[in-house]
């Protein structure tokens, strides 16, 4: 690395501080009981390790036109990973709504689920007629 020192121990520390990030967040996903709760570890660590990394890689970049790169690309990846993110707790969310349904569960406005089953006919096969 050449350049000014200062610069280049800031980058350094920059980009090891969002290594760290990017193993929290892979430990969290590993450690952590449910899905939304490893979402959240992984796109929060994700993003501020990834965010570290770019501002420690924008220390090191020679011309504007690199850093508004490196910007650009941890902006689409923000934007992609929370695209991501809600998308599958919301298939998560809604399969566990939908397991829960199935069950006769109600939903959180109090209506029911699905229609009352018609009444069973009585055993000896009179069905009320």
């Amino acid at each position: 690395m050449t350049g000014i020192p200062w610069r280049e121990g800031l980058s350094l520390a920059l980009i090891g501080a969002g290594a760290l990030f990017f193993l929290a967040g892979s430990i969290g996903v590993l450690r952590l009981p449910d899905l939304l709760s490893r979402l959240h570890a992984l796109t929060k660590a994700d993003n501020l390790g990834l965010g570290l990394v770019v501002a420690g890689l924008m220390l090191q970049a020679t011309g504007v036109q690199e850093v508004l790169k490196l910007l650009l690309v941890w902006l689409l990846v923000l934007f992609a990973s929370s695209v991501a993110c809600y998308l599958v707790a919301r298939s998560a969310t809604a399969s566990i709504a939908g397991s829960a349904t199935a069950s006769g569960a109600r939903a959180d406005d109090g209506s029911p689920t699905r229609p009352a089953s018609p009444a069973a006919p009585a055993a000896g096969g009179d069905d009320g007629r």
